[in-house]
């Protein structure tokens, strides 16, 4: 199933970028500045975070009022403090009698070894993200979180392929709607469900590529790891790695709902990425409940694999070719 459209078809829901395309960095904002119920589920070894433990069950706050996705790895979490400052200005957060404290829950991607190191998303770049936000259709490819964002590291950056930032939406009648944005920094290769073909992964090393079917172009992570077994001296050349990403819908969710919405994402992301979920992935997806529809939550969790999976597959066929790496459409029109 491809699908197309926006997180931003979720009434409620505002998404700005803000990015430095020379340092190939920036960050991705997702408001919700009414609240939303959210919820959270991690996967894999190696996750930077800010504000997860708030939203699992048991926890008192259930509401949060935006959600950053953010490159420089763990430096990318200051980009927070930018986005809290915007939403105080505003009003927004939650009253504890002496200011409004709004919850902002985060998550990075390592993209320091591509570009300029030494510049990552800060406080500014989280409040310019906030004044770019609107309700139209999210930029997708090389922006925001997904400007340095690139897949198939195992052999070592330098033969990985450029990835990005994709969205997608399912409209499911009567009003409901599912959305997903997500950047694609993974250490496996993204595949195309449709034709199990590598669209984007670690490529073969061999400079003498031009003619080059596409089936002869990528070296295949799980072949690579598969001819490994038995060997010690094996050495993996990158663990620097992981796929962010959001969920939102119109339907009334509780906490525990809205967690089993992440949870079920987690599927549509090793639908379409070989390995996923590694010790070298931090793979962290949000939820956000917004809207005051009322649906069988088990309906709305049933297509969280298909639109995170869309996301995902947008993310790598809108990329553009930087930092010295190809893009997927060096073979498709994938778009």
């Amino acid at each position: 199933m491809k699908l197309d459209g926006s997180i931003t078809d979720v009434p409620g829901i505002k998404v700005g970028h803000a990015d430095n395309p020379h340092a190939l960095t920036g960050c991705t904002v997702i408001l919700c500045e009414e609240g939303a119920v959210a919820g959270v589920d991690q996967h894999g070894g190696a996750p930077g975070t800010r504000e997860t433990d708030l939203l699992r069950p048991m926890h008192l706050v259930e509401k949060a009022h935006a959600v950053l996705l953010s490159g420089g790895s763990a430096f990318g979490l200051d980009a927070a403090g930018g986005v809290m400052r915007y939403l105080e200005e505003n009003g927004i957060g939650v009253d504890t009698g002496v200011v409004r404290v709004p919850i902002v829950p985060a998550a990075i991607l390592f993209d320091l070894d591509l570009g300029e190191s030494a510049v990552r998303p800060d406080s500014e770049m989280g409040y310019q993200a906030c004044l770019n936000a609107s309700m139209l259709p999210v930029r997708q490819g090389n922006a925001g979180a997904g400007m340095g964002a690139r897949v198939g590291t195992m052999l070592g950056i330098e033969w990985a392929v450029k990835s990005g930032i994709g969205c997608a939406s399912i409209d499911l009648g009567e009003g409901v709607v599912l959305g997903a944005i997500f950047a694609v920094n993974a250490f496996g290769d993204v595949i195309d469900p449709e034709t199990n073909q590598i669209l984007a992964g670690a490529r073969l090393k061999n400079e003498k590529t031009a003619g080059m079917k596409q089936t002869d172009y990528f070296a295949n992570t799980l072949e690579i790891m598969r001819s490994q077994a038995g060997k010690e001296n094996f050495k993996y050349f990158s663990s620097k790695n992981t796929v962010v990403g959001v969920l939102a819908t119109n339907v009334e969710l509780n906490v525990e709902q809205v967690n089993k919405l992440a949870q079920t994402a987690q599927d549509g992301l090793a639908r379409v990425i070989r390995p996923a979920h590694t010790m070298f992935d931090g793979d962290t997806i949000f939820a956000l409940s917004i809207g005051n529809i009322q649906l069988d939550a088990n309906i709305v969790q049933a297509f969280a694999a298909e639109v995170a999976a869309s996301a995902i597959l947008n993310a790598v066929r809108y990329a553009e070719p930087a930092g010295g790496l190809p893009a997927a459409s060096k073979f498709l029109d994938v778009r």
